[in-house]
């Protein structure tokens, strides 16, 4: 395939550091390239070089001829004064862009619920990301280059977009993200960003882990603990769904030798056992309860025990009032009506979306001063508070640096290790990837296959709820937590069940004209199905005919068969351009 970005011995520094030391690749037609690597590393960097955002200090990026890249940087600058509809499909009306089906695909799920014509400036700070994504998918641009395009996105809105980027053809991807899932699901080779080096992995997330467990294997000298890391991700990976390695194309069976005796992450007796001297019977019980938040309805006449060990991970689009139930759980929120009742040994640990302002530490090695120095884990064993600093990444300088100088994805790790250090017995984690980089997330996972007690997750990371937790529960945003036996698996196709929301409307048109134009869209989403499988039919069909040359009988009634195929397809092909007109 044609190559569409080369850099040739690129190298960037920031002070005395070098975050990219001589680094040569390129990206071709068609490739889908996850970027991976520990914040700080110079992920985002590379992208910039990539994008020619930036040039290096030194070594040279050439892009093809006429090459049209589209750059999702983690901040926005959008033109002052300008609308959404401006800035996503350059101020055409409703009527024109809605003609094109991958403008509207777009637009329905990710800005279904902002009006096209309002003030970027006016919108919320998750609103403007889903605005400057929305206008770099729909600019039909050669190469799509994106920095974290999974934050502030729902599970469901996730797996759309990750559906949308498998079906670029000759466009080529380039994505960083936290979101393991999101990276095995589009892409189809990995890059490894570490000490100014970048390694090239073939494969999705779980292809690169395989790999890399390889190569760690075969290195000499390998840190013990970052191996043991690896291994259990690896098992992990194995023992998961089969779709998580389907990709792998190289030799594994190496790979697989390291985790040919590995337990399972976690040992659920030992935890429950553990929890229950810790917390007795009783965790959360809500009884009748009702939860409500200015005019919406989080909770109605709801009973939901929780008990000892319990590791509940809790889902639901954006706006159903997840944070609230921590919040509820938490005692920040009181009841509209019914009660709640808590254990009497409780120590709730809570990490919020927010980064707390440790007003009691000026340093990093202040903030774990007043905190335990040893922490006891399931079945005994201890974990001091030097260990969980090294582990979390504050070794050296970082022990000494000042808060205020910490990235926002080390303040993040610097909130849970206090969290962990308390030893709480329920934790509530609200949103906990946020700004956390992949190895970083092993670790948390890591520490909370050990850790024991009551776990409430509130994650859109599908990959981190599957891994940590074992049930699930939705917020289905009609007042019920339902449970979900079959996972995140059964909450979309719950959802895809569901009657789909109102298309949008515009406040001036008449509710008549709304409801026929939610119609419109439905019939036309109808057909264009349609015809997706109808085209796949074609293609099996002219294969058909390709093995049959030699024999003619066969080939005429599959040549029937196909001007069959060809016919409906155009009269479907009219009763789009029908729907599409009115």
């Amino acid at each position: 395939m044609a190559n569409l970005i080369n850099v040739e011995r690129a190298t960037v520094g920031y002070g005395t550091r070098t975050l990219l030391a001589a680094v040569s690749l390129g990206v071709d037609e068609g490739d889908a390239i996850g970027v991976v690597g520990r914040n700080g590393d110079g992920k985002s960097t590379l992208l910039q070089v990539l994008t020619e955002a930036r040039g290096p200090d030194s070594g040279r990026v050439t892009h093809t001829s006429g090459l049209s890249v589209g750059y999702l940087r983690q901040s926005d600058d959008f033109a002052a004064g300008s609308t959404v509809r401006e800035v996503i499909v350059g101020g055409r009306a409703d009527h024109i862009w809605a003609a094109e089906p991958d403008t509207r695909a777009v637009v329905e799920h990710l800005l279904a619920a902002v009006d096209l014509d309002s003030g970027v400036a006016d919108l919320s700070g998750g609103e403007r990301r889903r605005v400057a994504l929305a206008a770099v998918l729909i600019a039909g641009h050669d190469v799509l280059v994106l920095d974290e395009p999974t934050n502030h996105l729902d599970v469901e809105v996730i797996g759309w977009l990750a559906e949308h980027l498998s079906g670029l053809r000759s466009q080529a991807l380039v994505v960083v993200s936290h979101d393991r899932w999101f990276l095995d699901a589009v892409t189809t080779s990995t890059w490894e960003v570490h000490d100014g080096a970048v390694d090239a992995y073939e494969g999705g997330y779980a292809a690169y882990v395989l790999a890399r467990a390889e190569r760690m294997r075969l290195a000499a000298g390998t840190e013990a603990r970052r191996r043991n890391l690896m291994r259990k991700e690896l098992a992990w990976l194995r023992r998961g769904p089969p779709a998580r390695t389907s990709k792998p194309k190289f030799r594994i069976q190496a790979a697989n030798d390291l985790i040919a005796n590995e337990p399972p992450p976690r040992d659920s007796l030992v935890l429950q056992r553990f929890a229950t001297t810790r917390l007795g019977k009783d965790v959360f019980d809500l009884h009748r309860l009702r939860l409500e938040v200015g005019d919406r309805v989080i909770l109605e006449a709801t009973d939901w025990s929780i008990g000892p060990g319990a590791r509940i991970g809790l889902v639901g689009v954006n706006g159903t009032g997840k944070t609230s139930v921590l919040r509820l759980l938490a005692g920040e929120l009181q009841p509209t009506a019914g009660t709640i009742k808590r254990g009497s040994t409780l120590h709730i640990g809570y990490l919020s979306q927010a980064l707390a302002e440790m007003t009691d530490a000026d340093r990093v090695i202040d903030a774990v001063e007043n905190r335990r120095r040893i922490s006891q884990l399931a079945g005994g064993r201890e974990i001091s508070a030097d260990t969980l600093l090294k582990d979390f990444g504050f070794t050296g300088d970082k022990l000494i640096a000042k808060i205020t100088d910490l990235s926002g994805g080390e303040r993040r790790r610097l909130q849970f290790l206090r969290i962990l250090l308390d030893e709480p017995n329920v934790l509530l984690l609200d949103e906990p990837t946020n700004d956390l980089d992949i190895d970083t997330l092993t670790v948390i996972e890591d520490y909370l296959d050990d850790w024991p007690g009551t776990l409430i997750v509130v994650t859109h990371d599908r990959y981190f709820l599957e891994r940590v937790t074992d049930v699930t529960y939705a917020l289905t945003g009609a007042g019920r937590a339902d449970l979900l036996p079959g996972g995140i698996e059964q909450y979309l196709a719950d959802r895809e069940a569901a009657e789909p929301p109102p298309s949008r409307q515009e406040p001036q048109r008449s509710e008549s004209a709304s409801a026929r134009e939610r119609r419109t869209g439905k019939e036309m989403a109808r057909i264009e199905g349609q015809l997706a499988k109808l085209d796949e039919r074609i293609a099996a069909m002219h294969e058909a005919m390709a093995e049959a040359a030699a024999d003619h009988v066969k080939l005429g009634e599959l040549n029937n068969e196909l001007n069959d195929l060809l016919a409906t397809k155009e009269s479907l092909e009219e009763a789009w351009l029908t729907a599409a007109e009115d």
